[in-house]
């Protein structure tokens, strides 16, 4: 069924129902759009949200060697990706929903004026040709009520015997001229009223059925349109909804990643110290006298004064750091590796650049003259045979560190008298007799209370026991070692965490 057929008589229900579609279709996209803020506001929050709580520098860095942190940073990613999947929602609609039908919203209104102002025209047409119709009704009931008037006063002269014979043929010529004239208007009538009823009959069987069925179609498609534009608001989603579940699954795969034996054996790698646990605390016997002689007063006596006193002799740190503790050596060594690495690698990139540089001098004479490179690729030569033979000697120290530390282990308890003695040998040489002049003692930079006594078997450390006063002379650089000094003169490295600052 068509509206042309059954709805040819409701015009204004037609006009109502197909603007009511057009605000339909305003109102959908407008709803689009507002979804289309939320998506973008949405995405925009969560890319803010990763970048929050994104770690950047070196600490962070480090924090991320542990499984836990660096599945926490995956997360971060995929969350960002997800982020970018609801963006490209926002801009498909946009792109696909909203401007498309804005466009066809645009056309749909200009037909739809189109199409009521022909209706319109035709009926104001048709109008137009009734009030005709009926001027000339008007003036046949005239002209035919004027013949009326004339015959009968035709018949009322001839009746009359007082009347002339010329009175009489005025009067009936004057009826037949009316009655002609009625005739003649009669006659347009008809006609008339035959070319009206046709016109009537092409407005509402033919004019207007064709309009409204041009309305029809036009308000089909746009129930088309808009149903297409329904489903692809959906198809919108679901395309993007295997990278949003490839999103998921690797937040979920991050949680699986996370090994937490793992990360406690890296904590337990990046800072043990290989020192055994403190021993005993031995039995001091007070009643024999002895006295003990780590009083403030004792502890350093030379402190801001100058004295003339042997000086001491502070012995050069080894370049292999053998003066270090045994995880401090490593670290040590190791740091200095890398940096011998990078600068190795600098200067074979150097050195390359040189060669290339050459080549094309010798190629091309004009551009400059291959002898003046010479000095250069000399110099970096010597620098790239010295930095290998600098990491050659540094990788076999840490070789050496790492290969004697279980055995160093093994040896702790049986060398631990030998290392006392060791240490009380090496400290009669650290002192010399002074030069004849007044020397500067190194100031404490702070004092600390041991809490638990420490054995320093290892080169470079120092034994103390629980309840000592020391004089901080070195702080942590961070690798959890402090240097100290004893009130007995011996200085050396101690764990922090067996003291106490006193403040």
């Amino acid at each position: 069924m068509d509206w042309g057929t059954s709805l040819w008589d409701q015009n204004d229900v037609i006009d109502k129902h197909t603007q009511s579609g057009l605000d339909l279709m305003e109102r959908y996209i407008k709803f689009v759009k507002e979804r289309t803020e939320i998506e973008q506001n949405y995405a925009k929050q969560l890319r803010n949200l990763t970048k929050k709580y994104s770690k950047r520098g070196g600490k962070e860095e480090q924090e991320c060697k542990f499984s836990n942190h660096a599945s926490f940073q995956e997360i971060l990613n995929e969350l960002g990706d997800y982020a970018g999947q609801r963006e490209l929602v926002a801009e498909n609609m946009t792109a696909n929903i909203c401007d498309k039908l804005t466009k066809y919203l645009q056309d749909l209104k200009q037909e739809r004026k189109t199409h009521l102002s022909d209706v319109k025209k035709a009926q104001q047409n048709l109008e137009s040709s009734f009030k005709h119709l009926e001027n000339i009704k008007k003036r046949f009931a005239k002209e035919w009520a004027e013949a009326d008037k004339a015959t009968q006063q035709a018949e009322k002269t001839e009746s009359d015997t007082n009347a002339t014979k010329f009175d009489v043929e005025k009067a009936k010529n004057h009826a037949l001229a009316r009655t002609r004239a009625a005739e003649e208007f009669r006659n347009n009538y008809a006609a008339e009223l035959q070319k009206y009823n046709k016109e009537q009959k092409y407005f509402y069987y033919t004019e207007i059925p064709q309009i409204y069925n041009k309305l029809q179609v036009m308000d089909e498609r746009r129930i088309q349109q808009l149903a297409e534009c329904y489903c692809l608001f959906s198809h919108i989603e679901k395309d993007v909804l295997p990278i949003i579940s490839k999103c998921l699954e690797g937040i979920a795969a991050a949680g699986t990643k996370i090994d937490h034996k793992k990360d406690s054996k890296l904590l337990i790698e990046q800072h043990k110290s290989g020192f055994d646990r403190p021993a005993d605390v031995e039995f001091e016997d007070y009643s024999q006298g002895v006295k003990p002689s780590n009083s403030e007063s004792t502890l350093n006596p030379l402190k801001g004064r100058k004295h003339k006193i042997f000086k001491k002799l502070k012995s050069p740190p080894a370049e292999d750091f053998s003066h270090l503790p045994p995880e401090q050596r490593k670290k040590k060594l190791q740091a200095k590796i890398d940096d011998i690495t990078k600068e190795l690698t600098k200067e074979q990139d150097s050195g390359e650049a040189l060669e290339k540089m050459r080549g094309v001098y010798v190629q091309n004479p004009q551009m400059g003259d291959p002898s003046c490179l010479e000095p250069q690729i000399t110099q970096t030569s010597q620098n790239i045979g010295r930095l290998r033979g600098e990491l050659a000697k540094y990788e076999m120290w840490l070789s050496e560190a790492v290969g004697g530390e279980d055995s160093s282990n093994n040896t702790t308890n049986n060398n631990s008298q030998s290392g006392i003695t060791a240490t009380q040998n090496s400290s009669s040489n650290v002192y010399a007799e002074f030069d004849d002049e007044f020397d500067d003692i190194e100031s404490p930079v702070g004092q600390c209370t041991a809490l638990y006594t420490f054995a320093g078997n290892s080169e470079g450390t120092i034994s103390i026991t629980e309840g000592e006063l020391l004089s901080v002379m070195e702080e942590d650089k961070g690798d959890g070692w402090m240097r100290v000094l004893r009130a007995s003169g011996q200085e050396g490295y101690i764990p922090t965490s067996y003291v106490k600052l006193t403040p």
